[in-house]
């Protein structure tokens, strides 16, 4: 048998899997010649009713650094199917590309779409564009992070507070400053928000360092509004779960990162609060009791549910749990009854984050 055959012969295998689980993969775009990768997205909901599903698609390479841009696939069903072709939603730009898009309707109507301009070890950051006709066309994009610097900002991240402020978390990296880190730099979590609709930017005061024993620092950092009014926010780490922090005065200062319960590799987690019940739900990399073949790997990829805003999870559903998958950088979004979830779902080895994939399933699964 062929590789080839073998590993759709596998893929068929785990989405049925998923489908007894209650999980429909709706969406998988694989790389091809001349597109040796597709990464990270975001969705959003017309007012004609169709979902917007933007995405990195890469044309000069399969890494971080290669040459991308940001297309677009459209679902008039609810998510179920999907167009067949990309558009261009923003075209490369910067040194090295464009990546890491998010897309959040905001309180007076518009669509804002952020996403991070690379162009160089020394200048990474999120630029800003809006809507006013449903994603027709995109304004003139302004920078979020006023100085130069190298700030990641996962997709799916940007969060409007209830009373307005719009909050972009990131954290910041000094590969420049370094080269012979060679990716192990310590990253540093802050928070840059904005009071008049994304026109002028300012950051937090509090950056937040993780213990000293750590490699990685504290990385792709989310935040989520609680009830209370304050914000949490989670980070990747290296020590074996997601560090927490919160603020109180919507994103200018922020407690001490700590430790969580929530087990995790170095990885990423994204957190939504479910429309109707008002419980948080979390999709990450679970490894709260996992085997030893899981350990340290981006799988299995896992859903939860918080019913006390986050200080505690439930047990949680499996999305995919193919032991040799790579399952990360989700991004959420609610369709009627029904959570839509885009996210990198490559192989293990080799091209890593090379596929990505939308799955569905109904709101209902999640609670027993």
């Amino acid at each position: 048998m062929s590789r080839a055959i073998a590993v759709a012969v596998l893929l068929l295998t785990f989405h049925a899997r998923a489908q007894d689980a209650g999980v429909t993969r709706c969406l998988t775009l694989a790389p091809k010649e001349g597109n040796p990768r597709n990464s990270e997205g975001s969705f959003v909901t017309l007012k004609d009713g169709r979902i917007l599903f933007v995405y990195t698609h890469f044309t000069g390479g399969a890494g971080d650094n290669a040459a991308a841009h940001l297309a677009g696939r459209f679902s008039s069903d609810g998510g179920r199917t999907w167009t067949a072709e990309d558009v261009v939603v923003v075209p490369r730009e910067g040194g090295m590309n464009v990546m890491s898009v998010s897309l959040l309707r905001l309180g007076d109507g518009r669509i804002g779409l952020w996403y991070l301009v690379k162009n160089s070890l020394e200048d990474c950051r999120a630029w800003m564009r809006v809507s006013t006709d449903e994603a027709k066309t995109w304004g003139e994009a302004r920078p979020c992070m006023p100085e130069r610097g190298y700030f990641v900002v996962n997709n799916d991240r940007v969060a409007q507070l209830k009373g307005g402020r719009i909050l972009v978390p990131a954290a910041r990296h000094d590969w420049g400053k370094d080269k012979e880190l060679k990716g192990s730099h310590r990253g540093v979590a802050v928070c840059f928000y904005s009071d008049d609709g994304g026109a002028t930017w300012k950051q937090s005061k509090s950056a937040l360092e993780a213990p000293g024993k750590s490699k990685s620092g504290l990385q792709e950092p989310l935040v989520v509004e609680l009830k209370d009014g304050r914000v949490m926010m989670l980070c990747r780490t290296d020590l074996g779960c997601q560090y927490r922090s919160y603020s109180g005065d919507g994103g200018v200062t922020w407690s001490a990162a700590e430790g969580t319960e929530i087990a995790s590799p170095l990885s990423p987690a994204s957190v939504e609060r479910i429309p109707g019940s008002g419980d948080l739900m979390m999709v990450w990399n679970d490894h709260r009791n996992v085997g030893a073949e899981y350990m340290g790997k981006r799988t299995p990829l896992c859903v939860a549910v918080s019913k006390d805003e986050g200080r505690t999870w439930g047990k949680s559903k499996v999305i995919e749990g193919d032991p040799g998958g790579w399952f990360c950088y989700t991004a959420i979004h609610f369709a009627q009854d029904r959570v839509l979830l885009g996210y990198c779902a490559g192989e293990g080895k080799g091209n890593r984050l090379g596929t990505t994939a939308v799955s569905s399933f109904a709101i209902e699964w999640l609670y027993p």
